[in-house]
């Protein structure tokens, strides 16, 4: 292809990564050439901004709570979804709408879609994807135990100490979506080798409830990136998403190359889009780092199985 996108800014192994903006690098990608997604995307968009981005990056926080270290140990910092205004939602709505318009003629018919999402606005962002012609396909639970949630009211502690404020969470919503397909799943599978999910065995089907641990700090300490998910839970998704096991996955928001480095564990090939310079950088040798890793399991008796190939 003859675009501003046709060289890639790192390959690596079986993956190629850009630096560029995904709206962008969607408009000019070759149509019906993608056959699954696994993307983490900035929640709210407010975090990611440049401004927030940058203080951040100078420990000043703003949108990003910056947890106090806990035995010695430095926490990662995590973004305050409660402070998004209305129009702040409403902005994500419309943004990730656009997205999945973008999204959808660079996929072939019946290629998965998987979107970390948080709670708080999943309903948006599923609301917008389905507008643009997605079907819903169900919902992954990581069940997984972060610090959100659980606080008593603000500067009113002993005054009500048997309150909560929110539940303290323990899962986090992956929103499941599909291309229509072109037939039957059975055709579909013939002509595109997508439209339905990758076994973990003969045995048993890929599950919606996978069992996880947060991201370890040895994992972290590879790829130093805000939201880093863990790689024994990345390969089992990235895994399933192709179900014969062929074709090429897609993380439009690539950060650190976690879902890249999972697909380089598994086998596939890849290609990520990250528009921060800085977060590219990082990935050009976190993905090979995070390909080398030996995580553990995600959890015991983990519902969806062995992610190796």
């Amino acid at each position: 292809m003859s675009t501003p996108f046709a060289e890639p800014f790192a390959v690596i192994g079986q993956a190629a990564l850009y630096n560029a903006d995904c709206l962008e690098w969607l408009a000019e990608r070759e149509p019906k050439s993608i056959h699954g997604v696994v993307t983490d995307p900035p929640y709210g968009l407010v975090e990611y901004s440049p401004t927030q981005q940058a203080k951040l990056r100078n420990g000043r926080g703003g949108v990003w709570r910056l947890p106090p270290s806990f035995d010695g140990h430095k926490r990662s910092p995590l973004p305050r979804f409660t402070t998004l205004t209305d129009d702040d939602l409403g902005q994500l709505a419309c943004f990730f709408g656009r997205w999945a318009k973008a999204l959808m003629p660079v996929l072939v018919p019946g290629a998965h879609v998987f979107v970390a999402s948080n709670p708080l606005v999943s309903h948006l962002v599923a609301g917008a994807i389905c507008d643009a012609g997605f079907e819903r396909r169900g919902e992954i639970v990581r069940l997984v135990m972060t610090m959100r949630g659980g606080d008593r009211p603000k500067n009113a502690h002993d005054e009500f100490p048997d309150v909560t404020v929110m539940p303290r969470s323990g899962w986090e919503p992956w929103l499941l979506f599909r291309k229509p397909l072109e037939g039957r799943v059975q055709d579909n599978l013939r002509n595109w080798g997508t439209g339905g999910l990758r076994r973990c065995s003969s045995e048993r089907p890929f599950a919606d409830v996978i069992r996880s641990a947060p991201t370890r700090s040895a994992e972290r300490r590879l790829a130093p990136h805000p939201s880093l998910k863990p790689q024994a839970f990345l390969r089992e998704v990235v895994r399933s998403v192709l179900p014969l096991g062929q074709g090429t996955v897609l993380d439009p928001f690539a950060g650190s190359g976690s879902t890249l480095a999972a697909a380089e564990a598994v086998g596939y090939s890849s290609i990520g889009v990250e528009r921060d310079l800085d977060y590219a950088d990082m990935a050009v040798s976190a993905i090979r780092r995070l390909r080398d890793y030996g995580p553990p399991a995600s959890g015991p008796e983990s519902n969806s199985g062995s992610a190796s190939k």
